[in-house]
């Protein structure tokens, strides 16, 4: 119930829409108990053959009220529609929010596909809700509550045999709204599961065509998805047995009234007119109770999504804000690692005992194996992750009282696997860099060597580039984001190995650009070959977490350790291979 509570609060944020749809409530529910007396006092002197004239201001009567009903009932339901809209608007801008400020640890442990029927699936659940529970809800109470006491007013004998039915109808929903709770918890479940698949196909569809694996991902999803069909089957089957139960229930009720009201009437002991109110009263108690099955099924999609929804928004991230954190605008760029340890689980240490400093405009050059930590290492930079033990500071301050934003502002990162959006070559630059000028971003352009490529494309800088840049070569997309981090005009930068699956033009092209992106700046390169590093200032060498060895390349090739066997596998082959084709040239 705290989870409904939750979702209530939010709509009580729009109290005037909710004032509104409660006084159109009010009025709707005072009507529908006026008419059916009306009603039953035009039977009463049609049947009666006495005061015919009053017929008529009778009939004009319950017309104008139904009319009155109806204009009330809608505002009921537009205003109650109205907050419930509002309030899966501000859900779903309230769960992306959180899911921009959630660090790489959150994202390491859940699913794309669980994320996403969060925002769509849970969000629209708890919409139904809020529209039914924070307003009809109201109303079918209001409507239990009203017809009660008319009903024995009317007729108390009649009265008692309709009370009669409602223990029964009472511990049935309740029993299967147990029942119905878990089942749509499962449903939520198998959805994020399918979701997760789809969007699995369709990212990677260029790999599913290139193994041929249509008809193996048809066949998953077609698994994934009768699952979905039969849980919602399975809730849907509770839910009408639920709703032709009550059904029957009102059934056996109405001819249980008409059969004991009959011989009242024939008795004298009722009129037509009053059997025909509690006929009609007996309809207005029965639509609330038969509404408890439509009640309950949206109460338990409710509380199995928002369940889903808080777990979400209340998720503590273990990189966020800190108090007192402040914002930085001139930085040097010294950084420093001090004693630095990091572990993605209990059992996995990723970084261990990591020190060492940048100085300003210092190349810091990360060498490793896959896996050895270096991309972990730099991930610290921009706060992706926090260090587990030790920490690591800029210009002497630890990030950790940096506020996320500054800090991020003053971190550039080129990747490796460079992520473009289905939009512009213009937007894509000017990603992140709000306000900047289309000279600025022509600038950045002519400054990583993309320029000549775009204007040599029939719409220039508005050219669409597709879905994660499927239009543009490795090499275009990694100058694209040259640009962009030229834009950002970063302190610090990390070059995530940019050159490693370019041609030899486009290795030229960005190392060529890159020069102009590490003028200034206090820059680390992670790379796998020794050509890439050999010009920087300091170079780790990384294994299995841990710095094996620093030093310059000059130092580092006179050690004779781990760097200089990689430097001989990697260059002195290709040396020998020039040389023996020198000498072959000669002869």
């Amino acid at each position: 119930m705290l989870i409904l509570w939750r979702l209530a609060r939010r709509g009580f944020r729009y109290k005037k829409l909710l004032a509104v749809a409660w006084i159109s409530l009010l009025g709707a529910s005072a009507l529908q108990l006026t008419i059916p007396w009306l009603f039953g006092e035009a039977v009463t002197h049609f049947v009666g053959e006495a005061e015919i004239g009053i017929l008529l201001p009778l009939a004009i009567a319950i017309l104008v009220l139904s009319a009155l009903n109806g204009m009330f009932s809608y505002g009921q339901t537009y205003m109650s529609e109205n907050v419930a809209a509002r309030v899966s608007f501000d859900l779903r801008n309230d769960l992306l929010n959180k899911l921009q400020g959630l660090s790489f640890a959150f994202y390491d442990d859940h699913r794309t596909g669980d994320l996403m029927s969060n925002l769509t699936y849970d969000v629209d659940s708890t919409r139904h809700f809020i529209s039914f529970g924070l307003v009809r809800s109201f109303q079918l109470l209001l409507l239990m509550l009203g017809v009660t006491p008319l009903l024995l007013i009317v007729n108390w004998q009649l009265g008692l045999i309709s009370f009669a039915v409602i223990p029964i109808i009472l511990f049935t929903t309740l029993k299967i709204s147990r029942r119905l709770r878990l089942v749509w918890l499962s449903v939520r479940r198998r959805m994020g599961e399918m979701t997760t698949v789809l969007q699995e196909a369709l990212v990677g569809m260029r790999v599913v065509k290139a193994f041929g694996a249509e008809e193996y991902e048809k066949e998953r999803f077609h698994a994934y998805a009768y699952e979905v069909s039969e849980e919602t089957y399975a809730a849907d089957r509770l839910r009408i047995a639920n709703s032709s139960f009550l059904t029957f229930m009102y059934t056996i009720t109405t001819g249980a009234i008409l059969w004991f009201g009959g011989r009242l009437v024939i008795d004298a002991q009722l009129n037509p007119g009053e059997l025909t109110k509690f006929l009609m009263y007996l309809g207005l108690l029965i639509m609330p109770v038969r509404m408890l099955g439509m009640a309950v099924n949206t109460f338990t999609r409710a509380m199995s999504s928002g369940e889903k929804i808080f777990e979400l928004l209340d998720y503590q991230s273990p990189v966020e804000n800190s108090m007192g954190a402040v914002a930085i605008r001139d930085t040097k760029g010294i950084v420093k690692f001090d004693n630095v340890s990091f572990s993605y689980n209990e059992f996995a240490p990723a970084l261990t005992e990591i020190d060492f400093e940048a100085a300003e405009g210092q190349k810091i050059a990360l060498l490793g194996a896959p896996g050895s930590g270096k991309t972990t290492l730099v991930n610290m930079l921009p706060r992706f992750y926090d260090p587990t033990e030790g920490a690591v500071t800029l210009d002497g301050k630890d990030l950790r009282t940096i506020t996320l934003d500054s800090l991020r502002r003053n971190v550039g990162i080129v990747f490796q696997d460079v992520f473009l959006f289905h939009t512009t070559i213009r937007e894509n630059i000017a990603y992140g860099s709000p306000g900047v000028t289309f000279e600025q971003i022509e600038n950045a352009a002519k400054m990583a060597c993309l320029h000549d490529f775009i204007i040599s494309q029939p719409e220039g800088y508005e050219t669409i580039v597709g879905e994660r840049g499927v239009t543009l070569s490795g090499g275009q997309r990694q100058r694209l984001s040259i640009a962009r981090t030229l834009l950002l005009n970063p302190k610090i930068l990390v070059l995530d190995d940019s050159t490693s699956s370019v041609d030899v033009e486009s290795e030229h092209l960005i190392k060529t650009a890159l020069k102009t992106v590490m003028e200034n700046r206090t820059t680390f390169i992670i790379a796998h070959r020794v050509s890439s590093v050999q010009e920087a200032n300091l170079i780790l060498v990384m294994d299995e977490g841990h710095i094996v060895e620093r030093g310059t390349h000059d130092e580092l090739i006179a050690n004779d350790g781990f760097y200089r066997k990689i430097y001989e596998l990697q260059l002195v082959p290709s040396e020998e291979v020039f040389l023996e084709a020198s000498i072959d040239h000669e002869v």
